[in-house]
């Protein structure tokens, strides 16, 4: 059997999987990804392989329509997210295919909550400042009293939750399919976007679906509070760029930390990269080498399972 992997994190310690697919007599290709691979590239590769690990890449009805008409049987999306994958072609095609859910809830609240840190106390001037040969001492904010608006109250928003909450915040949640937990009894609700000027931060989670794409846009960030902080460790998608930027140039938005962007890699020309208070990651909120390693194995056991049915 082969198997075709293009997730990157599992990519980058593939070494350490080779192991366990040989002993299920699985031969695997792991190309070079950067982020994803086009949909050319995957109508190319894919039909090549009896199953395939899929990173972000485009999951589309063709590529999947290439593969059944190639040695495609199962397919595993690797992590949460699902937006990229057609589900319903594949099973209109009868490729069996599962994701990897509540795998890093943990390792992406924690980049979350550093991004909000560094938005309070703007760590990142001072490194930059400090790199210059300057000595930068710029006033931030506490984060005891401070409000977050959670947007997304998964997996993800509740492991952040009870971060936000050991700092003493006061967490309002969005989501309108997530139920409360007593664990959390201190997290507060609304429905979207009311009480969105309460909140000193706003705080992305969700995972992207038809009613979130641009959920912050123009018109809620118009009734966010004048300096509000803006994280996004969910999908880039989720907020509107061109909005944020416009927020980012007016002083609506005070500062932005963004590991996720509607067009990844972020464009050389994009404005956000040359605003002084932004703060990037490369969609690699969930990339430590024990969350890699528990979802890369439950997603081989789980292809593997497909494979040999």
């Amino acid at each position: 059997m082969r198997v075709l992997v293009t997730c990157p994190p599992m990519l980058g310690m593939i070494d350490d999987f080779r192991p366990v697919f040989d002993r299920h007599g699985v031969e695997v290709t792991a190309p070079r990804v950067v982020q994803t691979l086009s949909v050319a590239e995957l109508k190319e590769i894919v039909p090549q392989h009896d199953g395939w690990i899929i990173g972000d890449d485009p999951a589309t009805r063709d590529v999947f329509t290439a593969g059944r008409a190639g040695r495609l049987r199962a397919a595993v999306k690797w992590g949460i997210g699902v937006d990229n994958v057609d589900f319903a072609a594949c099973a209109e095609l009868g490729i069996p295919i599962v994701n990897t859910p509540n795998m890093f809830g943990g390792e992406v609240a924690d980049i979350a909550v550093g991004y909000v840190i560094a938005l309070a106390r703007e760590t990142f001037a001072i490194d930059r400042g400090v790199r210059q040969g300057e000595w930068p001492k710029p006033r931030g904010i506490s984060l005891a009293g401070k409000t977050v608006a959670l947007v997304g109250f998964g997996d993800i928003g509740k492991s952040a939750a009870k971060r936000l909450l050991a700092v003493d915040m006061t967490v309002i949640a969005y989501d309108p399919v997530a139920a409360d937990t007593r664990e959390l009894a201190k997290v507060e609700r609304a429905d979207w976007p009311k009480r969105l000027e309460e909140a000193d931060f706003i705080v992305v989670t969700c995972a992207l679906t038809p009613s979130s794409r641009h959920m912050l846009n123009e018109e809620t960030l118009s009734k966010s509070k004048d300096g509000v902080r803006v994280v996004n460790v969910g999908r880039g998608p989720i907020i509107d760029q061109t909005a944020l930027e416009a927020a980012l140039r007016a002083g609506k938005v005070h500062s932005a930390a963004l590991d996720v962007f509607e067009i990844e890699p972020l464009p050389m020309d994009s404005y956000l990269r040359t605003h002084p208070r932004c703060v990037f990651g490369s969609h690699n909120a969930s990339n430590t080498a024990d969350a890699v390693t528990r979802t890369s194995e439950i997603a081989i056991a789980r292809l593997v399972a497909f494979l040999k049915t």
